[in-house]
């Protein structure tokens, strides 16, 4: 069940209440050690990557038999894609990992780090007759409103 605006609004008061009375309390909360730990899989996904690429380049510079060389490619290709895929799966959402789950429903880190207010969807009208201007314009003024 999604939340209205006004709900969104008065939860982001709350958050921000909460913020100043116990900022400890709220770090917490907003889940830094994940953000954490999806960066140290960033980098230790980077680095098998790099060393996947290192061995299949090991592969073909060293003076191996063809079976030696063919297997030492396959195994650097799959080492090196296992760094990619662990890489990027930590970097497209650090906090879905850990279960946490936004205001408007969606996986992800809660409102109090400013998380997108879920908008109705948009009419297939509204969608392809609207220019890139109206619609910078619809954003600026929103943003405006929820600022005041």
């Amino acid at each position: 069940m999604e939340l209205s605006e006004e709900e969104l609004r008065l939860l982001e008061q709350m958050e921000r209440a909460l913020v100043e009375e116990d900022p400890k309390f709220a770090s917490t909360l907003r889940g830094t050690s994940f953000q954490r730990t999806a960066r140290r899989r960033m980098i230790l996904g980077g680095v098998i990557l790099a060393a996947g690429i290192g061995l299949l380049v090991l592969a073909v510079l060293l003076d191996l038999s063809a079976l030696v060389q063919t297997i030492l490619g396959v195994a650097g290709f799959v080492v090196m894609l296992g760094g990619a895929i662990l890489a990027l799966t930590s970097a497209r959402s650090p906090g879905a990992a850990a279960g946490k789950v936004r205001a408007s429903g969606r996986p992800g880190l809660g409102v109090v780090d400013g998380g997108r207010v879920h908008r109705p969807r948009r009419t297939a009208r509204q969608r392809s007759g609207s220019p890139f201007m109206e619609r910078m314009e619809e954003r600026w003024r929103r943003r405006r409103e929820r600022g005041l």
